[in-house]
């Protein structure tokens, strides 16, 4: 078994532990994205190492991203991870065309149910803003907080329609969600769910309600016809089973609530740093916008406000690690990379790397005015097509969000606050983030 780690060939680690390979040594790195960090600072752009008695490979350059990654492979390796870890079908094995259009069928689903929300989005928007303009000035707002129950509002009722309008529903399906991304963020990766008995029920428990609520709403909406189309009426359009219904809305629930909930806080929280970048966000919004609403249209136009958000994807590393399974051989730079192989894209390693992104640590939209940003973007697959339906949900629903609050205040950081960051399956603030807001005049 050790033995094959020479024949690859690819520099990196032994195994610490017989058993659990380098698990002891990512933990004690506290998470994937800094264990990979120093890996390849050490290693170089490619490296090996161990999970269990699995030999995995990570990419942390984008030069050998290009070398290793199929164009045509619709597998959104966020979606792949998810699935494993929830203990799902993966769409990985199985006949090609069906998961193909099992595919389709949930970007539709994104797609269409954001234009027939978009009203939606917007008047949870407002909401919002009418709630921070109450607030005496100075207060502390928490971010995080309310972002969360911003998107959680915002994906239930996207997902699965009005039964969500009610906050008593919202704050069950947020429990429940707390508990279950609780375990999966960490990507069950220190293996102590197994252990502990408390927390696996726990774990489990809020896996079946939350399967309980999703098979009550796929009844209540089938053959019915409602005024505003969800995701999870074109789920049922399509020849899904009701397990494959109850598994695409729970990824979507699930993924879809923490993606927009981080860009969202991650966002807003870098405009608190960056007075100009505010400014001209503002005066992009007004020149487009002017007083009136944001349309499906305008968005398109809102050119400055795609760069800050993907600076901002760029700048949180906003989900640092992605996987993919080594179907067939492959080969990367002079390697080869044996079938079968775990093959880790570490993003956030790339996200930072000086050589593709000049002052890596500087959060500047500006950079993204320049089409090699774009489309290096766009190749980590944070943009443009490669982009994962969730990501794209939460671009608009941020898009959405800013147009409303940077027209009507200004956001200001609150003095001597370290911001530490808690680096997951998505990139979130460690502790709670607080700003403070006050009414542009």
């Amino acid at each position: 078994m050790f033995a094959s780690r020479q024949a690859s060939g690819i520099p990196g680690l032994a195994p610490t532990d017989e058993k659990d390979g380098n698990l002891p040594d990512i933990i004690s790195s506290s998470s994937l994205h800094e264990f990979l960090v120093n890996l390849h600072e050490k290693y170089g752009p490619l490296v090996s190492f161990w999970f269990g008695r699995r030999l995995v490979v990570s990419l942390g350059s984008i030069d050998l991203l290009k070398q290793h990654i199929n164009p045509n492979r619709l597998l959104d390796p966020f979606e792949t991870m998810l699935k494993s870890l929830l203990r799902y079908q993966s769409s990985l094995n199985g006949d090609t065309g069906e998961s193909h259009m099992r595919r389709k069928l949930y970007e539709n689903g994104v797609t269409k149910s954001l234009q027939s929300n978009f009203a939606l989005i917007q008047k949870l928007s407002e909401e919002l803003l009418a709630k921070w303009l109450s607030l005496p000035e100075a207060q502390h707002v928490p971010l995080c907080q309310h972002m969360l129950g911003f998107a959680m509002k915002s994906v239930t009722q996207t997902a699965m329609g009005s039964s969500f309008e009610d906050d008593r529903e919202v704050i069950r399906f947020r429990r429940h969600h707390d508990a279950i991304w609780s375990e999966i963020g960490k990507g069950f990766l220190d293996g102590s769910l197994d252990k502990n008995m408390t927390r696996k029920k726990l774990y489990e428990d809020a896996l079946m309600e939350m399967e309980s609520t999703l098979r009550k709403v796929t009844k209540e909406r089938r053959g019915r016809s409602f005024n505003r189309h969800v995701f999870i009426d074109t789920l049922l359009q399509g020849s899904l089973s009701d397990q494959q219904i109850l598994e695409d809305t729970m990824i979507f629930s699930l993924a879809g609530c923490i993606i927009t909930a981080n860009l969202c806080t991650w966002a807003v929280y870098f405009l608190t740093t960056s007075e100009d970048v505010q400014q001209n966000l503002y005066k992009e919004m007004d020149r487009v916008l002017g007083k009136g609403p944001i349309t499906h249209e305008k968005i398109e136009q809102l050119r400055y406000c795609r760069q800050v958000l993907c600076e901002t994807v760029r700048t949180a590393k906003l989900t640092p690690v992605a996987a993919q399974l080594q179907e067939l051989e492959g080969r990367v730079d002079q390697h080869t990379i044996p079938k079968e192989t775990l093959v880790l894209y570490a993003l956030g390693v790339m996200l930072q790397d000086s050589s593709s992104w000049p002052s890596p640590y500087k959060f500047d939209p500006e950079r993204f005015s320049e089409e090699l940003a774009m489309k290096n973007l766009s190749l980590l697959g944070f943009s443009g097509s490669q982009e994962c339906p969730e990501l794209r949900f939460a671009y608009m629903v941020a898009t959405v969000l800013l147009s409303v609050l940077v027209r009507k205040l200004y956001l200001h950081p609150v003095k001597g606050q370290v911001m530490e960051t808690k680096y997951e399956l998505v990139t979130s603030p460690k502790e709670e983030a607080w700003i403070t807001v006050s009414k542009r005049s």
